[in-house]
């Protein structure tokens, strides 16, 4: 038998490290050429790795939620081969796997070789072979349900058993799979048992991790404040509900492509909300494009994928944008390139959105905008003849927490009163 040594390959430009987010395998487990093993996480993705050769996994290189250094060994499986796999031949697989990595990157030992203290804090000791817990035949059947670690983490929530999901397209169970099988079940319906949840201690791993960390930093680093408006989106939704009434095959509208034209709209006169704040260089980089953050909720965490120049899109191109960047989040195949980069977010927790928000600003962005719940109240309105009459109106609060360091109070209150007056009037969102 040889032993084949499967490196960490480099799976993001400017990437030193990634954190081992998911295993799907275990020692002793047998895998086959492109199946899946692991979920490594970097600062702008989840990516799937899989094994370049069939065999046994002898050793792994740490646990959920330890950082493995690019070029480092990720795990080492035991082949069929009768001659060891030399080194020209894991080269070999390296570069077809991964033909950016440069040959002047020395790999990290695998964990529990001779290596430095630097190293010791990436990865954790290398377990040895146990025996396997499950039956050869259940432990067979269990890797073969193919599905992201947002999915396997909801069934386990559940209390579903994967193997039992058959999958709509392919041998991959996905989160409409899942929900169908919540739906229908056998045919006879479904419902998860749940037992009393006893207290436990949770890792905060991956995106989790990500999220703590990044909150944490620009809470630090930006003097927050929020301001809140109340604006009048009666007319707005009339407009919304006559749009889909003729929308065809495309995308039906909510909100949030309505705002997002307003704000694009707006912001030409106020530079200094559309902008990322350098820290170190002291540097605020206004953007002349809109590139617009969309805090999006997952069974990960919550992510910012990011609409490109959404100041060049109507409101069905943004609708369809929006669709396609929650469905890959909440997937977990949204692409890098979809991460990132952001001049200004906008985020809205929809129906739950409540009064009023005090949204985090997604640093190094310098505003982030929250639309709150629509509520129906009474109103007074102009007659038209001196008087006043009560009406029933549609009304949302919006929210928009800045930095203190570079937007002014009066800068945020002018720019939503702008973006009222347009939201009021929706017949201005469609002028030149």
């Amino acid at each position: 038998m040889a032993r084949f040594t499967f490196r960490l390959p480099d799976i993001g430009e400017g990437i030193s490290e990634a954190e081992i987010v998911a295993w799907h395998v275990k020692l002793g487990d047998r895998v086959e050429e492109d199946q899946s093993v692991a979920d490594m996480m970097t600062d702008k993705a989840t990516v799937e790795m899989e094994s370049p050769v069939s065999g046994t996994i002898v050793e792994l290189a740490g646990e959920v939620g330890d950082q493995v250094p690019i070029g480092s060994a990720l795990m080492v499986i035991e082949t069929d081969a009768v001659e060891e796999a030399s080194p020209a031949t894991e080269e070999a697989v390296l570069e077809a796997e991964n033909p950016g990595v440069e040959e002047a990157q020395t790999p990290s030992p695998l964990v529990g070789e001779g290596r430095g203290e630097g190293a010791a804090q990436a990865t954790s000791p290398v377990a040895t072979p146990h025996p396997d817990p499950l039956p050869q035949g259940e432990r067979e059947q269990e890797k073969k349900v193919l599905a992201s670690p947002a999915v396997r983490a909801r069934a386990q929530d559940l209390g579903v058993d994967l193997a039992s999901v058959k999958p709509a397209e392919g041998d991959r169970v996905r989160h409409s799979d899942l929900d169908a099988f919540l739906r229908y079940g056998s045919g006879q319906g479904y419902t998860p048992v749940r037992s009393p949840r006893a207290d436990e201690a949770v890792r905060v791993i991956g995106m989790r991790r990500r999220i703590a960390e990044n909150m944490a930093a620009s809470k630090r680093a930006i003097p927050h404040f929020t301001y809140v408006e109340e604006i009048d989106v009666t007319a707005l939704e009339e407009t919304r509900a006559q749009l889909n009434a003729g929308r065809g095959n495309r995308p039906k509208l909510t909100m949030l492509p309505l705002l997002i034209v307003a704000i694009c709209k707006t912001l030409p006169d106020f530079p200094m909300l559309n902008a990322r704040y350098d820290d170190g260089a002291g540097v605020v980089n206004r953007s002349g494009a809109v590139h617009m953050g969309m805090a999006t909720q997952t069974p990960a965490g919550l992510m910012v994928p990011v609409i490109r120049n959404a100041e060049s899109r109507n409101v069905w191109q943004l609708a369809t944008e929006i669709g396609r960047l929650a469905e890959a989040a909440r997937a977990g195949s949204i692409a890098s390139t979809d991460m990132g980069g952001g001049t200004i977010t906008l985020t809205s927790l929809g129906p739950l959105g409540g009064i009023a928000t005090t949204p985090v600003i997604n640093r190094p962005e310098v505003a982030i905008i929250g639309p709150n719940r629509i509520v129906e109240r009474p109103v007074f309105r102009s007659d038209g003849r001196g008087g006043e009459t009560i009406a029933r109106a549609k009304l949302m609060n919006l929210s928009i927490s800045c930095d203190h360091r570079v937007v002014d109070g009066y800068d945020a209150a002018s720019y939503v009163q702008a973006l009222k007056r347009l939201l009021e009037t929706p017949v201005m969102l469609f002028a030149d």
